[in-house]
Parts: structure tokens; sequence; C-alpha cells
């Protein structure tokens, strides 16, 4: 029993919101059959997000944004009021600056594609729960192309060129390992980069850092 429950303790517990019945199905199969990560509960709507995610504690929430009652971005803020540890993934048809933003600014840890979400959501969940934020290819691009448009800003964080090079390439969405390989430095040095870069502009997480590049044209 002691073992059984050890076991189970080590997955990353996943939660779910998504009003899409047969989607929603859909990646219940695949998070069960992910060896690491066990599914909490499913859910159409976000009703009784704050009693279920009180209830069940997951690492992950994977939040749709259209759904009835009350929308994905609004209970991402409701969650936020009182837990601010949970990884929160946006699953979303929705590509446009307006939804991102909004998501990202209300505590969204990342954002996905639905139509990504067959080869890419293992690959996100794992990511988020390494302090890595998790967004399509072409949300990052939004993201680059917001920032580059209005790059003639000043830099009042005093970031150095390394910083600001790991920094934009945070806004690919790129992960530690590819940020190494990329810049021909250790994983160790990317790390403490990020640490450097948190500490200059104040924030606690890649997708605040992110979040605030892109706000704030750092990069």
């Amino acid at each position: 029993m002691f073992f059984f429950i050890l076991f189970v303790s080590m997955k990353t517990g996943i939660l779910i919101f998504e009003d899409n019945n047969n989607l929603r199905e859909s990646v219940c199969r695949l998070i069960n059959y992910a060896d690491d990560m066990l599914m909490l509960g499913a859910y159409p709507d976000v009703l009784q997000v704050e009693s279920l995610v009180k209830e069940s504690n997951p690492d992950v929430i994977l939040m749709d944004i259209d759904m009835p009652g009350i929308n994905g971005i609004e209970a991402v803020k409701i969650i936020r009021t009182f837990n601010s540890k949970v990884q929160i993934i946006m699953l979303t048809v929705f590509d446009d600056n307006i939804h991102v933003y909004d998501a990202i600014r209300s505590g969204a840890s990342g954002y996905m594609l639905k139509k990504h979400i067959s080869d890419k959501l293992l690959e996100s969940i794992a990511g988020v729960m390494k302090g890595e934020a998790a967004m399509s290819p072409g949300i990052a691009r939004l993201i680059i192309e917001s920032i580059q448009q209005n790059k003639n800003l000043s830099n009042d964080y005093n970031l150095t060129k390394r910083e600001t090079e790991i920094l934009r390439s945070l806004s690919h969405g790129n992960s530690y390992k590819i940020i190494a390989s990329d810049l021909f430095i250790t994983i160790d040095t990317v790390r403490s980069h990020i640490k450097h870069i948190y500490e200059k502009l104040q924030v606690h997480s890649q997708t605040e850092a992110v979040c605030k590049a892109m706000n704030e044209k750092l990069v």
C-alpha cells in the first residue's frame, strides 16, 4: 500500500476543463497513456472551478478559453486568487493577440493551440513542470512580432547582451536545452542567466518574464 501511494504521488496530477466532449475525452486518453501523469478530473465547464481545484490539488490544469457560463481566462483569475503555484496551460483555437495577452496576464503558464495537442501536449506539460513556458510556435511568433515592432524603446533593466539573447529565445518558446545548444553554453549557465533576468525584471517565472518583455518591449 505504501509503495502504491508513493508511486501515485510521483505522477504529475492533471485537471482539465474543456466543453468539447470529444476533445476532452481524447486528452484524457492521452494523459492516461503517459506513465508519469495522472488524470485527476475532466469537466465541461468551470462553474465550480475553485472547489474542484482545491479538492484535487493538481500540478497542471489544462484550460479551454471559450466555455459556457464563465470563460477560461476568468477561471484563471479565480484560481490565481488562492493558488499561485499550479501550472495552467490554455488550450484553445484562438491565436489572436488579445486572447494570448489576456491569458498570460491573468496568470496562465502557457498557451497551446488545440491543433498541436496530439504531438505537443505531453512535452508541454513536462516543460511547465520544469519552469518552462508552453507555447505553440504560432503563439510564440505573435509575441516576437509584437516585441520586434517596438524594439527601439530603451531597456531600463540593464540586461546584458547575453541576457537579452536568452530572453528572446525564451519568448520563442525554446527550452533551456535548446537555448544552451544554440548559444554554445551549458544548461547550468542558461539557468544562471535566467536567474539574473528574473532578478532584474522582478519576476518569478518564465511566463512572467516573457510577458514583461512583450509589454515593455525589452528585446
